[in-house]
């Protein structure tokens, strides 16, 4: 159906033009979701979403004064806490809780009149790049349902491709809404750290995670972004940075952007270097340059992101005990076994192996060998990275090194499914602001991705600069 090919202003637009009835667009999105159950990318459909829409089309019968997204559906990642919903991270340990308070990203967004479809997959506690890893089973890619469609937003992702809500919200640590919109030929943003408050965004790692939105378009992502940021009392890491009109691109007639000698290296010998040269061509067609520039510890990005972000999981999950907020396992017979047991059998395979890495970098002898050396070359990376942006509007970077792998085919190796986000994590790791917009078709004809990535709290550029990109890509300025 037409009505949930279109996106967030959109879909506003009819709804508030009396073109479409709230409860025509709501109904639409719900047949979707039953009709493409098999991607298993929405693990719970909210029972109200359809008074809800019966309420939005009271108030415009009635002629009362309508919000600005009024009606608009929206599907939320199982990690962001909606008052009165489960938020289970799609973890069994945490398949009972509810949430008692609005996130403050879903109390923005409930003022801005959003209808809140249903909670979407994600790997558990967001510790993962394919969605293979949940309690509520695989997700599968929107395009191709044999592959993985990335993580740990991929429900989110495919949610989004699939047309199953307007839009959807993330939460990107090392990568997990630009890597799934990669995967999936739709747009997501990893916000500059402290845009977006956290407050009621379930903690991975405190000092990389961000929410943001995964769009069908450019635009609605820079509306959705403008909503939810800002400075928040209920989160002492968000800034009081002035949110602009991200969505009013100011784009100009050419641009200079930063290319990485270390990625170029990396590119040599990955099968989807001609896309990204093709692209090169034709800004440099359209008057563009480009600076090289070299960041020596590029290639430590990976290791300082696992060492840092394993660290503050371990930290953050130490909460999870089966006592307060959990499961409690059924054959614990003391104290000791409470903790023991519960966590044994509620955590899964991978959140257990980033607690034990978390814990050894921690560990006495360990902690300065590792996780202050990070600390250390963390403050040293994002130093090189604010210094590229002196000379350059912006840096240009691959999402993904392919396009999604096939379900399975990772699972026995994790190294080689943490390669998946070689050049992601540089962004969380420095705190810019990066997002993911499709460029183009890999092998098997599936999406790519191109990064752009600008200085901290730059978003109104990044929005202008991938404006112009998008617009060149789709023959608009050409």
């Amino acid at each position: 159906m037409y009505l949930t090919k279109l996106g967030v202003l959109e879909t506003a637009k009819l709804i508030h033009e009396k073109k479409v009835s709230c409860e025509e667009v709501v109904k639409a999105y719900l047949k979707n979701i039953e009709a493409r159950k098999s991607l298993n990318a929405v693990i719970e459909v909210f029972e109200d979403a359809l008074s809800e829409a019966k309420k939005v089309d009271e108030k415009i019968k009635n002629n009362e004064p309508l919000k600005e997204l009024e009606g608009v559906p929206m599907i939320i990642k199982d990690n962001i806490l909606i008052k009165g919903k489960k938020a289970g991270c799609a973890s069994k340990f945490m398949q009972n809780f509810v949430a008692p308070y609005d996130a403050t990203v879903i109390k923005k967004l409930r003022d801005a009149g959003v209808i809140f479809l249903g909670r979407a997959n994600m790997d558990e506690f967001a510790m993962g790049s394919s969605t293979e890893k949940s309690c509520y089973g695989i997700c599968h890619n929107a395009l191709d349902e044999s592959r993985v469609p990335g993580g740990s937003s991929g429900g989110s992702a495919s949610a989004v491709a699939a047309n199953l809500a307007c839009a959807t919200l993330g939460s990107d640590t090392g990568g997990s809404i630009r890597q799934p919109a990669s995967y999936n030929g739709v747009y997501g943003i990893k916000p500059t750290y402290g845009r977006v408050s956290r407050f009621g965004l379930i903690a991975f790692a405190s000092s990389l995670d961000q929410i943001g939105p995964l769009t069908k378009n450019l635009e609605d992502s820079a509306k959705l972004l403008e909503i939810i940021s800002g400075k928040d009392s209920n989160d002492m890491t968000s800034s009081k940075e002035k949110v602009e009109d991200f969505s009013k691109f100011d784009m100009k007639k050419t641009y200079k952007f930063g290319i990485c000698d270390e990625v170029e290296e990396k590119m040599k010998n990955i099968v989807t270097k001609p896309v990204y040269d093709s692209i090169m061509k034709r800004l440099e067609e359209k008057g563009c340059e480009f600076v090289h520039f070299s960041i020596k510890d590029f290639n430590l990005c990976l290791p300082i992101y696992y060492v840092l972000s394993t660290a503050e999981a371990t930290s953050n999950l130490g909460r999870f005990d089966g006592v307060k907020y959990t499961v409690r396992s059924a054959n614990a017979k003391d104290v000791n076994e409470i903790y023991l047991k519960s966590r044994s059998e509620g955590f899964g395979e991978e959140v257990k192996r980033r607690i034990l890495l978390g814990s050894y970098v921690l560990s006495s002898g360990y902690f300065d060998a590792y996780y202050n050396k990070a600390k250390k070359l963390q403050q040293r990376l994002t130093k090189q990275l604010t210094e590229v942006f002196n000379s350059c509007d912006a840096v240009l970077l691959p999402t993904t090194p392919n396009v999604a792998f096939k379900i399975g085919s990772k699972g026995d190796n994790p190294v080689d499914m943490y390669l998946e986000d070689i050049f992601t994590t540089i962004a969380n790791i420095t705190g810019v602001p990066a997002i993911s917009i499709p460029c183009g078709k890999g092998e098997n004809d599936l999406p790519l991705g191109l990064q752009v990535l600008t200085n901290k709290f730059e978003e109104k550029k990044l929005y202008s600069v991938a404006s112009y990109i998008d617009a060149l890509l789709k023959g608009e300025n050409a």
